[in-house]
């Protein structure tokens, strides 16, 4: 299926956290917090200004960015989890 986010929104993938920590203790899947760092799939066309005219989104195809823990909502595409969120939302771009 093919989505194509409307306005300044993204579609995200949330990047999994490894299962172990630095001192190799094994976190279980309930005590997990929601990652923080995810990939963008999919972003709109950008919002539209007062004057009518297209502002261009900074965040691009491809990015890894940094988000709120409960930035957005949550779709299922594909039996995949993702999130659609506004660009406004993005906390920073991971270079």
């Amino acid at each position: 299926m093919k989505v194509r986010p409307l306005a300044d929104r993204l579609l995200v993938k949330r990047e999994e956290p490894s299962e172990t920590v630095r001192g190799g203790i094994i976190i279980p899947d309930t005590a997990k917090e929601k990652p923080q760092e995810g990939k963008v799939v999919a972003v709109g066309p950008g919002r539209v200004d007062d004057e009518g005219k297209r502002v261009a989104m900074e965040v691009k195809k491809g990015d890894r960015i940094l988000m709120g823990k409960y930035a957005g909502t949550e779709v299922k595409i594909d039996g995949e989890e993702h999130i659609i969120m506004r660009e406004e939302d993005v906390l920073a771009i991971i270079e």
